[in-house]
């Protein structure tokens, strides 16, 4: 069966390899303006699937540029009219259409605070793309499924260089010419993600875990699972797990783990035994075969060079997954219940 969603999940190489010829050059520019700024820290704003780019995000400019990274509050700009001072604030917008009103809200106050603004979209004639100083182009073409997956993965990708570039001694867009030809064999994970929702495909509930750079990647794989097949998936930090949500974890319980790069490797074996001990039912997205136990659901995943460029490639066998556990639930995953593919909030 056809799904204009499925068409779009694996239309992500090509999509990475048309944005980063488009766009590196312009966001080595970008970059080169902001190091004329004396910038203490990262105001990140986006809603849903931005959301979970701006989480990665959180991680990348603290790693790479050792900046202070803070999420925005937009109802403090909207609602309350109680913006606080953004002196010395870098300012950045995540929205795949630049409609919403929430996330143009702050920008324009950052704007009206003479802070540099930069927003990163899939419409540059948008109003958010209207309200930033510099404006990202995601080159994604028109992303038809109201679950959006290609621009999720462009969203990393503009803000890993935007990173990248702003690192004291910038670091080469080549570092990135692996990526489309890893999310190719990230597809290649898709008879595995199959089985793995029709095996869980009955589950109502289940939890997602991972760690550091691939916190965001939980997130945004739980956000698709509730959007596209309507279970309740919870999303935790692996160590937040142990400090209480574990003690809801009983035989039978659907786990998903992502266990990729190599910072986390052996404190997510240990969790992954401990909840194999209390019966749960794990599925693993692991980019190291040795690491794969016979008892869990194995979703491979292609190991990333640096772990820190991982998320890129790691959320693709997610979404494969979420899809197909619509269609082992029998939902169409091209029309959720309820949302909408531009979501307006204030």
């Amino acid at each position: 069966m056809s799904s204009v969603l499925h068409d779009e999940i694996w239309e992500q190489p090509e999509v990475i390899r048309r944005f980063l010829a488009q766009e590196a050059g312009h966001i080595a520019e970008i970059g080169r303006q902001l190091a004329r700024r004396r910038l203490c820290y990262v105001l990140m704003v986006g809603r849903g699937t931005s959301g979970n780019a701006a989480r990665y995000g959180q991680y990348l400019f603290a790693a790479l540029d050792g900046l202070v990274v803070a999420p925005s509050t937009p109802s403090l700009f909207t609602m309350y009219r109680t913006p606080p001072c953004l002196d010395h604030a870098l300012v950045i917008g995540i929205s795949q259409s630049g409609q919403s009103p929430d996330i143009v809200g702050v920008l324009e106050e950052a704007r009206r605070q003479n802070a540099p603004t930069i927003a990163i979209t899939n419409d540059p004639k948008s109003p958010l793309a209207a309200a930033a100083q510099h404006v990202v182009d995601l080159h994604a073409g028109a992303e038809r499924s109201v679950a959006a997956t290609k621009t999720y993965t462009a969203q990393l990708a503009a803000l890993a260089l935007l990173a990248m570039n702003m690192a004291a001694e910038p670091l080469p867009s080549s570092l990135l010419e692996a990526i489309p030809d890893l999310l190719r064999q990230a597809l290649g994970a898709e008879p595995a993600a199959r089985a793995a929702a029709e095996r869980l495909s009955a589950a109502d509930r289940c939890a997602l875990l991972g760690r550091g750079f691939n916190y965001a990647t939980v997130y945004e794989i739980a956000l698709k699972a509730k959007e596209l097949a309507y279970v309740a998936a919870e999303a935790h930090s692996s160590a937040t797990f142990r400090h209480g949500p574990i003690a809801m974890i009983e035989a039978g319980f659907p786990v998903a783990v992502v266990d990729v790069g190599g910072t986390f490797k052996s404190e997510l074996a240990e969790l992954r035994r401990a909840l194999r001990e209390r019966g749960a039912t794990l599925v693993v997205f692991g980019d190291h075969e040795a690491t794969r136990h016979a008892q869990d659901l194995w979703v491979p995943v292609p190991a990333v060079s640096p772990e820190w460029l991982s998320p890129l490639v790691a959320v693709v066998p997610g979404q494969l997954w979420a899809y197909y556990l619509a269609r082992a639930r029998g939902i169409d995953p091209d029309r959720p219940r309820v949302i909408s593919k531009v979501t307006l909030t204030r």
